[in-house]
This record gives structure tokens, C-alpha cells and sequence, in this order.
């Protein structure tokens, strides 16, 4: 896979690197701050949607230059790291996109608006405290997976 005559790889991972902790941050922030729920709810989402769109290019274009770089000759042990990294970011990912799909709509709170339009109604606490946990939780680890695999990628590439 080639952008402009470049490995499409290098070039996809920047917006992973930095959809993945954008997508976090407003999780996090989503979940302590019931005051802004109503105003980080579908950014939230939306964040998410693009960081998982670019972790799964990203991990596609990975598997594409791995096969063609072994097939040019490179030794496949040299990225076992980084590929095992990018596995469970791939996952993670995964994961952490359905957890703010349920806490998006799991949590409640007040509406902005003057009115109170919008405002949601909340659950059970044991339901709120635990959707919360898991926000801040995946927020936390999607962040540490994205920077151990570009870790164990700058390593691949620049050596150390």
C-alpha cells in the first residue's frame, strides 16, 4: 500500500497517534465532568469513531509493509514487538469504541441549554460508577498502548 509513492504506513499512524488520545482525553472528560456531558457526548463519539477508522488503517497498512518488506528481505523478528503492540492497540481499540458507544448513552446528565433540553436522566449508580471506571480505564490504556507500539515502531525503524 503506497501513498504518492511512499509506504502508506508512516503516514497513516500520525492520525492514529493522534485521533487515539484526542478520542481519550474527551472520554475521560465525558465521564468526571457530568456538567459537560451534554457538550463532549458526540464529539466523544465522533473521536472515537475516526481513532478506531485510523488504528484499523493503520494495522492493515502495518500487516501490507511487514509482508513486503520480509518479502524484500528483512527479518521478520525485527517486528514481532511492534506487531504484538499494534495486536492489542488494534484491540483495545476495539474495544474502548463500544465502551464509549454504551457510555454515551449509559450516562446521563444536565442539558446545557437554559431550558434544560436535552437533559438525561440518570441511571443506577452501580450502572453510572461503573460506566465512568471503564471510561477513565480504556481512556488510560488506549493511551499507553498507542505510545508502547510507536515506542516499539520508532525502535523498528531507528534502532535502540
Amino acid at each position: 500500500m503506497e501513498i504518492n509513492g511512499l509506504p502508506a504506513h508512516p503516514l497513516i499512524i500520525h492520525a492514529a497517534v493522534v485521533l487515539v488520545p484526542v478520542a481519550a482525553v474527551l472520554a475521560a472528560t465525558y465521564a468526571v465532568v457530568p456538567r459537560w456531558r451534554w457538550s463532549t457526548r458526540w464529539p466523544m463519539v465522533g473521536a472515537q469513531t475516526a481513532a478506531l477508522i485510523a488504528v484499523l488503517a493503520a494495522w492493515f497498512s502495518g500487516r501490507n509493509l511487514k509482508a513486503s518488506m520480509v518479502d524484500a528481505g528483512a527479518n521478520a523478528d525485527r517486528f514481532r514487538f511492534h506487531q504484538e503492540q499494534a495486536n492489542i492497540l488494534f484491540w483495545v481499540t476495539i474495544v474502548f469504541f463500544f465502551v464509549v458507544l454504551l457510555g454515551a448513552w449509559a450516562l446521563g446528565g444536565p442539558s446545557a441549554l437554559v431550558s434544560g433540553r436535552g437533559a438525561r436522566g440518570k441511571h443506577a449508580p452501580i450502572i453510572e460508577w461503573t460506566m465512568v471506571s471503564m471510561l477513565v480505564i480504556f481512556a488510560i490504556a488506549a493511551i499507553a498502548t498507542t505510545f508502547q507500539t510507536g515506542e516499539q515502531g520508532a525502535r523498528l525503524v531507528w534502532g535502540g
